[in-house]
């Protein structure tokens, strides 16, 4: 696959997994974020996506977001990566913040810059099948998409009434479509019936031009926009430490959703991507670790092992048997 020179990948490692922390509250009694748990042992979900962007992008061209208050889990999670590399976020203020604040420092080392943006807290059976479209959406962008930021869609393994959709427009030449419209956690029996109208799941998996996606948050925050700008502008820099400036501007932003303040019923231009069933999930729910595990036949975890991450499965069968032995 190409790692062209202008191809740059923005993983999101900042979340905090509240919806999960029922069972992934550790020994000390704090949630550990899923990003930095395993799904079964090995590698953690952070690991897994850093590998999911590295047959595509260039570890110099690889940029993570991650959260002050997690240093514990990160301090010693990038050693192939610069240290410039790994932006510190002050504190949460939502996802088109984060996305904000990667995306300006990419575009003050390449203007001309090509990003896919990949959560870092998801798993995927057939990351073959997820990388091809990845590279294939990278490269209509590069080619055709000046102006258009485009979804990555999986095709439903479900109607799952807890994600978010994607609803096809006009198909367009390279395979994708326009976006018609989004719909946000739809009950169970509108679920089934965007499955028939062959909506697409909506991994927030995003690819772009830079540009573009400082153009898209820029027509409705264009002064958040040019507060990022001027925190990664050399001169500023030069001025004053980047974390600092960071601190202070933490302070004053709102928080803003990627999905809710920024592309729902926006005008801009949106296309999305369809990726063939894959054996993704975003794992956002106790329910669906369960489901996944049930997919992959994953046995209980071997009471007593070592794992170096902590493990989502152990904690699921931990907590089951609890719930068992309580109704028995």
């Amino acid at each position: 696959m190409s790692k062209a020179s202008n191809r740059w990948a923005l993983v999101l490692a900042a979340g905090s997994g509240t919806r999960l922390s029922s069972l992934t509250t550790d020994g000390t009694g704090e949630s550990v974020p899923k990003q930095f748990c395993s799904l079964n042992g090995g590698s953690s979900l952070l690991e897994e996506a850093l590998e999911r962007v590295a047959g595509l992008v260039a570890p110099a061209q690889t940029i993570v977001i991650v959260a002050e208050e997690h240093r514990r889990h990160w301090q010693h999670a990038f050693e192939n990566l610069p240290p410039q590399n790994v932006i510190v976020q002050p504190r949460n203020r939502g996802t088109a913040n984060g996305i904000l604040l990667g995306v300006s420092a990419i575009l003050e080392r390449d203007p001309g810059a090509l990003v896919a943006i990949v959560p870092s807290d998801h798993y995927v059976a057939r990351e073959d099948v997820l990388a091809r479209a990845l590279d294939r959406a990278l490269t209509a962008v590069g080619a055709e998409r000046a102006a258009s930021v485009g979804f990555l869609g999986f095709e439903p393994e479900s109607a799952d009434p807890e994600l978010g959709y994607i609803v096809r427009g006009e198909p367009l030449g390279d395979g994708s479509c326009a976006v018609a419209r989004f719909v946000e956690k739809p009950p169970r029996a509108d679920a089934a019936k965007l499955l028939k109208r062959r909506a697409l799941w909506n991994s927030f998996i995003l690819v772009a031009r830079a540009a573009a996606l400082v153009e898209l948050v820029a027509l409705r925050y264009a002064a958040e926009v040019a507060a990022f700008r001027k925190v990664w502008c050399r001169e500023s820099a030069e001025r004053e430490p980047i974390a600092q400036q960071l601190a202070r501007l933490y302070e004053t932003l709102p928080e803003l959703d990627f999905s809710r303040h920024v592309v729902q019923d926006t005008s801009a231009p949106l296309h999305v991507v369809p990726v063939p069933a894959c054996g993704w999930s975003d794992l956002g729910t106790p329910q669906r670790v369960a489901e996944c595990l049930g997919r992959l036949g994953a046995p209980p975890p071997r009471r007593g092992a070592w794992a170096p991450h902590f493990n989502l499965a152990e904690a699921y069968w931990r907590s089951s048997s609890a719930a068992s032995a309580q109704t028995a």
